[in-house]
């Protein structure tokens, strides 16, 4: 195995989410009110795959899931300009949770109501998980590694991090990484409810005192990675950095984190060691936060015990975005960026009176001006899968 250790540098980003479309609107939408009494599901009510496919007829042959991923990567690559690399060496990562469920769910009662011949030919390459980064690749004639994490909630940071980790070891010299997630169907509405993750008030509120379970979200979001170097030769725009990131298991239950959030402990541990900085360099944590009252509780002593009482501003953007699973991870991934870009922590929307058990610094009201450090972005996973990784601003 070889371990380089090239600097990876983002040189685009581009966001499908409900409280916005493209990167600019998703950040309006991160400062905008949050989602409150929405019931359980926010979904993108807007979305036209027109500009993304040669005719209605090729969009309809891929699912949502796919489709806010293509979207995500032209944005994202836009952003990039030309990559001056071969695309042999280019890689495209992606992260989802459940893949193309709302195309399963489709078929199923297809083949209930009409019989077998009715099923679609293109159910198989529609639903499949690796589906999003599979059709990012053909889109753009991208020859590297192509791979898809499918860790639950932790898809989209363990996506990036491994993306990240190709480049930084000289297996891949750009890397097109991210999430999508198009999974609010009737029957995974009904499972999440029934296990009472969801929220019964139609409220995501993050740490909050009353906080009752999460809003499902859904969304895309992708990232251009390049080696440094590479990136600063051909006069890319730098709009951040992947510093490091770790991985761990919880090894306790299928659903339920390991209280004390020893699991997440060591999953921040590792990630700022990948990182080379101690947690006094964190200048910002954005949270999990699910508005579950077991995650919230563990990821906050959890950050409590990595850094301290209150020393460390933490915001969760589920607020205003809903648990997007799979996505979630590169949709604050995204948040980030652009809380360097605009020099502001967008604040935890719905959250108004912190758990009296918490003793973290949860920004709430109204945004946070900050000058840009290295920060964290966790994701933890049913399974007991944790992800953190460690972004930086450019320079």
């Amino acid at each position: 195995m070889q371990g380089q250790g090239r600097r990876v540098a983002i040189t685009g980003l581009g966001v499908v989410a409900p409280c916005g479309l493209g990167k600019e609107a998703y950040w309006n939408g991160l400062l905008g009110p949050g989602l409150d009494g929405v019931g359980r599901l926010t979904e993108i009510t807007d979305w036209d795959s027109s500009p993304y496919y040669e005719s209605p007829k090729v969009a309809r042959r891929a699912d949502g899931v796919e489709q806010y991923a293509i979207a995500a990567a032209a944005e994202a690559l836009e952003q990039a300009g030309e990559l001056s690399v071969d695309p042999s060496r280019i890689g495209t990562i992606f992260g989802t949770g459940v893949g193309g469920i709302h195309t399963l769910e489709e078929q199923i009662t297809v083949r209930i109501d009409k019989g077998e011949r009715r099923v679609s030919p293109f159910l198989v390459p529609m639903m499949m998980a690796n589906a999003p980064g599979a059709a990012v690749s053909m889109r753009h004639g991208f020859q590297g590694p192509c791979e898809t994490i499918v860790t639950a909630c932790a898809a989209g940071t363990h996506a990036l991090t491994y993306a990240a980790r190709l480049i930084a070891w000289g297996l891949a010299d750009a890397v097109i990484g991210g999430g999508s997630e198009h999974a609010g169907t009737i029957t995974a509405l009904a499972g999440f409810g029934n296990m009472t993750a969801l929220s019964s008030s139609g409220t995501s509120r993050p740490f909050d005192t009353d906080r009752d379970g999460f809003v499902m979200g859904e969304g895309a979001a992708a990232f251009v990675l390049e080696e440094w170097d590479t990136a600063v030769a051909r006069g890319a725009t730098i709009i951040g950095e992947i510093m490091g990131g770790a991985s761990t298991a919880d090894a306790h239950h299928i659903t339920a984190p390991s209280p004390g959030g020893v699991g997440a402990i060591s999953c921040m541990r590792q990630a700022l060691d990948d990182a080379g900085i101690s947690p006094a360099d964190v200048k910002q944590i954005n949270a999990h936060g699910t508005s579950t009252p077991l995650n919230d509780a563990a990821e906050a002593a959890a950050i409590t015990d990595v850094f301290g009482a209150g020393s460390v501003p933490v915001v969760s953007t589920k607020g205003v975005t809903g648990h997007a699973l799979g996505a979630a991870g590169a949709l604050e991934a995204a948040a980030v960026l652009l809380s360097f870009e605009h020099g502001l922590i967008p604040p935890t929307a719905n959250t108004k009176v912190l758990d009296d058990e918490m003793q973290i610094d949860v920004v709430i009201g109204e945004p946070r001006e900050w000058t840009p450090g290295p920060t964290i972005s966790n994701n933890f996973g049913f399974g007991g899968h944790n992800g953190t990784i460690v972004l930086g601003p450019a320079g």
